[in-house]
């Protein structure tokens, strides 16, 4: 299991306790062993479902974790792999059984990473314009979801609060509804102190969910 992931995981899961009140030993021991095991991707997957569905309490972390073990396939266990696995009809097959699975929050740790390896500081303008391509216009579905980041850039300069109210204001239908807070407070800021994140965790109207995501974007961004 890639580390950076490992420590990403363990912070947004005791963040995750922390404010919802859940704090179960084994959900992150159980979740920990299918990401550290050799399976096929799609076992693990199994595995990882079974995970949240045997311990419901942190059911609204399934999608983010998803996110993660894909990560962490991505980092880790393809290279157990065939050089051109990502290309083959297997991998291809198994992206079309998952397309509907996971979070926008793939996309902006795909990003950190990028950054991480050409060693840069994240950038909202970066992200969308440089990663995400949203002024190309072979690139208009990630305009189209992440249009509310495009159009509220400012708030990189604005408290956890203002950033809030802006979330409050998104359609209910939107991708990047459940999402938008954690990740614009990332950009404003990204490496929060207690105080900060106090400041942070007052303003949330989902104080559990947004604490884990907040906290596993900062941990994956500054851990080794």
């Amino acid at each position: 299991m890639d580390q950076r992931i490992k420590h990403a995981l363990e912070a947004a899961i005791a963040a995750f306790d922390t404010q919802g009140g859940s704090n179960n030993p084994s959900f992150l021991t159980a979740l920990l062993a299918v990401f550290e095991c050799e399976d096929a991707y799609m076992e693990k997957v199994d595995q990882l479902d079974q995970c949240f569905d045997h311990f419901p309490a942190y059911e609204e972390l399934r999608e983010v974790v998803f996110d993660l073990l894909l990560i962490n396939f991505f980092a880790s266990d393809v290279e157990r792999l065939e050089e051109d696995y990502l290309e083959s009809d297997e991998w291809e097959a198994i992206e079309e059984q998952t397309i509907d699975r996971g979070t926008e929050l793939l996309n902006l740790l795909l990003y950190i990473r990028e950054c991480i390896d050409e060693d840069l500081e994240p950038d909202l303008e970066d992200f969308l314009k440089e990663f995400l391509l949203v002024d190309e216009d072979e690139f208009q579905d990630e305009y189209r979801i992440y249009e509310p980041m495009i159009a509220n850039q400012i708030l990189v300069d604005s408290p956890y609060s203002e950033i809030q109210k802006v979330a409050k204001k998104m359609d209910e239908t939107a991708d990047l509804v459940e999402l938008f807070y954690p990740m614009m407070s990332f950009f404003a800021e990204n490496e929060p102190n207690s105080e900060q994140f106090k400041t942070f965790i007052d303003a949330s109207n989902n104080p559990a969910f947004d604490a884990a995501v907040y906290t596993l974007i900062v941990s994956y961004n500054k851990n080794t």
